[in-house]
């Protein structure tokens, strides 16, 4: 699927949240998108990519790959993923049905 395949919800709470921070951090998010099959997976799919992330021992060195070798905050880089799996969080209370959509 492309990101304009995911609800409003998710694109602007993980898309849009990390274009805020770098967009380096909404390119990883961009090429996710390619491998999920729908908003729920891209979800599921996200949350796991960044409990990874922080749960990764080297945490510097994630950063380095993510952000191509250009210095990142990391304190602020951590506050960010945290605040997109609150994100998430909150894009979940609501079914996958009855989110809302773009329509083309």
């Amino acid at each position: 699927m492309d990101t304009d395949d995911l609800s409003i919800p998710t694109y602007r709470g993980i898309i849009i949240e990390a274009e805020n921070y770098n967009h380096d951090l909404t390119l990883q998010f961009g090429v996710l998108a390619s491998y999920c099959k729908d908003d729920d997976d891209y979800l599921n799919q996200a949350e796991a990519m960044i409990k990874e992330w922080l749960e990764n021992e080297d945490f510097d060195a994630v950063a380095d790959d993510i952000f191509f070798g250009e210095y990142v905050d990391l304190e602020s880089l951590k506050t960010t993923l945290e605040k997109l799996l609150s994100n998430i969080a909150q894009i979940r209370k609501t079914p996958m049905n009855e989110r809302e959509y773009e329509e083309w």
